[in-house]
This record gives structure tokens, C-alpha cells and sequence, in this order.
């Protein structure tokens, strides 16, 4: 049975204990046995990430088999104590994007595992309190090659007014995320309503890559199309009834989220509640 749990990968739907599969992986379960649209995935326990870290090949073959069924995926990070309402962690540990191949998988969950030994994170853990020792779960999830992307929170975190704050920009969120574009921002009263428009400088974008070993890559934006906003009307809408939808899923806590358009469906990536000042 030991060796069972080393080599186990679960589909995201059962992800359901945080202490075990950590708070992204758990709250994404929970999402996708709600009906939300969050790309099709899988968790990976620490025993799970440690046995790939260790070559071990039962935990191999078992990852061989979820990256052939998902194509090209993002690994994220999913550590027990990360994603939570006093402790996010964005930031602090890895995710990697458009992986392609179980070879590349593999390192790429290596890479999300040595993450939590990194300074920063060790930094933060100490600042939060919590166990030095990280104890990091991962998720595997088919990546949506996004046309626009970013992320909304459900109460202003600045203010604390009850509206929707959404910053969105071309490309993968990763451009808005780690702050490489000034997005474009919205303010949405509950229900739907444009408050605010304010126009970003979104010159360039996040992208798969186009050659091999490149995952991702940054493009240029063309001017004309960094010149509107990305989002209109209908997916400021959209954005609104997923921050419902998760009201009704997760109850009263404010959320704060990522996600992305493709031909015109949104998807849930990511959801952590916003975390306390």
C-alpha cells in the first residue's frame, strides 16, 4: 500500500482533502463537481511529487499515462498550507506552463517540488508562522491556450466595496500575474454593470512556445489591438456570474481568481480566498 500511495495520481474531482492534496487542488475538486468550467486535471500528493522527484518509476509511468490523456499542461504548485485566507503564497512557489511530454512534466514537477526550499518561500513561511518543512502537492492541468486572461477579485481589495476587480491582458495570465504588462482594469458592480474601464499597456503577450525546450514565449501585441480593451461587454458579464457561481459554491468568502477566454468560453484556473491584509 505504501508504495500504491507513491504512484497513485488523483483525477482533480476527488481531490478533496487539503491536508493532503493542499488548498488549489481541493477548491479546484470542489469547483468541477459543482459544474464550473475549470480544465480537466490531476492532484498529486507530496508522497507522490517526492516519489517523482526520486525517479521512482511506478510514479513515472503514472505520470506518462496523465500527460498523454491531457496534452500540453500547466504545473502548478499545491502545497497544503498554500491558497488559504491568511496565507497565499503567490508567487512564492513555482508554476509551469505549456509543458509538453511526460519528459518535460516530470521536470517540471521537480521543479514545482524544489520551489518550496527556494529562500523566498522559506522567508514567507517564516513570516506566516507555519512549519519550515514544505510539504509540496502539485496539480497537472490541461492548459487553456488563453486569447485573454487575468484575474478578478470579488471584493475590491483596495477599498473593501462590494464590486468585482478585474485586470485581464492578452495572452496567458502569467503576463498579468507576474506583472510583465501594465492590464487592463474594470471595476463591475455585482449584477454586471461596467463601472470603470481603464485601458492598459499591453504590448506584448504571453504565449506557448514555438520551439522546443521554449515553453512560453513573450510576442509583441499588435499596437491596434493593445489599443482596446480586451474584454467587452459579454465577458465582463461572464466574469460576473462566475464570481455568483462561486459565491454559491464556496459561500460568503470573497474570492480571488484567475482565469482565461478561449472562442469565447471562459474557464476557472485557479481560486484561493483573498487573502487577509
Amino acid at each position: 500500500m505504501a508504495d500504491e500511495d507513491r504512484c497513485t495520481i488523483t483525477p482533480l474531482a476527488e481531490a478533496v482533502e487539503v491536508e493532503v492534496f493542499g488548498g488549489k487542488a481541493a477548491q479546484l475538486g470542489v469547483a468541477i463537481r459543482c459544474g464550473l468550467p475549470v480544465p480537466p486535471g490531476y492532484a498529486l500528493s507530496p508522497r507522490v511529487v517526492e516519489a517523482v522527484a526520486e525517479d521512482h518509476p511506478p510514479a513515472l509511468a503514472a505520470l506518462r499515462r496523465v500527460s498523454a490523456e491531457l496534452g500540453i499542461v500547466a504545473v502548478r504548485s499545491s502545497a497544503p498550507d498554500e491558497d488559504s485566507e491568511d496565507a497565499s503564497f503567490a508567487g512564492a512557489h513555482l508554476s509551469v506552463l505549456a509543458v509538453s511530454g511526460h519528459v518535460a512534466t516530470a521536470a517540471a514537477v521537480r521543479d514545482v517540488h524544489a520551489s518550496g526550499r527556494l529562500a523566498g518561500a522559506v522567508s514567507y513561511r517564516a513570516t506566516m508562522g507555519l512549519d519550515a518543512t514544505c510539504r509540496m502537492a502539485v496539480v497537472v492541468q490541461r492548459l487553456v491556450d488563453a486569447e485573454m486572461a487575468g484575474v478578478l477579485f470579488t471584493r475590491n481589495p483596495v477599498t473593501g466595496a462590494d464590486e468585482r476587480v478585474i485586470e485581464a491582458s492578452w495572452g496567458l495570465g502569467e503576463a498579468v500575474v507576474a506583472g510583465l504588462v501594465t492590464p487592463d482594469s474594470y471595476r463591475v458592480a455585482r449584477g454586471g454593470a461596467p463601472l470603470e474601464r481603464r485601458l492598459g499597456d499591453k504590448d506584448i503577450a504571453v504565449r506557448p512556445g514555438s520551439s522546443p525546450g521554449v515553453p512560453t514565449e513573450e510576442v509583441p501585441v499588435d499596437p491596434e489591438l493593445a489599443a482596446v480593451h480586451c474584454l467587452g461587454d459579454a465577458e465582463l458579464a461572464a466574469l460576473d456570474a462566475l464570481a455568483t457561481m462561486c459565491d454559491d459554491v464556496y459561500g460568503a468568502t470573497d474570492h480571488d481568481i484567475e482565469f482565461a477566454f478561449r472562442d469565447g468560453d471562459l474557464f476557472l484556473l485557479q481560486r484561493r480566498p483573498i487573502t487577509r491584509a
